[in-house]
């Protein structure tokens, strides 16, 4: 019998850079293509947020995905609208989960850093032997998670996020509460900086991360491979 696989993704609730008037969201080919991955995985997905219900998408996302078959695949087959009815904290079961996926977009800088509910669910999910990973910005949803030791969930792990000199290269440098990569060297991360806006995907045991939106399908794939190690599932025929 195949195990099934239950993948929850943490989506953020924050639309808007600081009090800037620039708006932002969860990234959406950081959500489309993992989706796809995941999907032809035969993996079941379902989606959170710090506040439930809808959820923004990054407007530049979209125009960046319009060219992009998963993206326009995630849209035409209505796979979106689940954005718009996502759990809130307090209605997930996190022991259905093996893996906890964090997707981008500068949302997730500003409401999951310092929030210690979801940051207890994945600290839970992550210590009953669940696979954990994050791409781009998503990253962020490791701050404030501490395990049962008290140490941070990154500390002495090899991991990546979106860089500062990609944080520099668009622009965005006065706009974020803080640097991502600099918050997760002083965590005590062993972070590694690909070159900009190229693929780059980390593992490191069961955390698996991912620098940027070029990275989102590749760490999507690297989480299908260590489900099949960590869970001895096969895939579908």
């Amino acid at each position: 019998m195949e195990a099934l696989i239950k993948v929850l993704f943490i989506v953020t609730s924050h639309s808007e850079m600081g009090n800037t008037g620039v708006r932002t969201g969860w990234y959406l080919n950081e959500v489309a293509q993992p989706y796809d991955v995941f999907t032809k995985a035969n993996f079941q997905i379902d989606f959170m947020s710090p506040k439930g219900g809808q959820t923004p998408m990054d407007p530049g996302s979209a125009v960046e995905g319009r060219d992009d078959p998963q993206c326009q695949k995630f849209i035409s087959s209505g796979a979106i609208n689940r954005l718009n009815t996502t759990m809130a904290p307090s209605q997930v079961n996190i022991s259905d989960y093996q893996v906890i996926f964090y997707p981008g977009g500068h949302g997730p800088m500003f409401d999951l850093p310092n929030n210690d509910e979801i940051a207890a669910l994945t600290k839970t999910a992550y210590e009953s032997g669940a696979i954990v990973s994050a791409v781009c910005h998503g990253i962020a949803g490791f701050v404030p998670v501490r395990l049962s030791s008290g140490i941070s969930i990154v500390k002495g792990q090899t991991l990546t996020s979106l860089t500062n000199s990609e944080e520099a290269a668009g622009n965005f440098f006065n706009l974020v509460p803080f640097l991502l990569e600099t918050k997760l060297r002083s965590l005590g991360a062993n972070f590694i900086a690909g070159p900009i806006f190229k693929p780059n995907v980390q593992t490191s045991g069961r955390l698996v991360t991912g620098q940027n939106p070029m990275s989102a399908k590749p760490l999507a794939e690297q989480v299908v491979r260590l489900v099949h190690q960590h869970f001895h599932t096969n895939h579908g025929s």
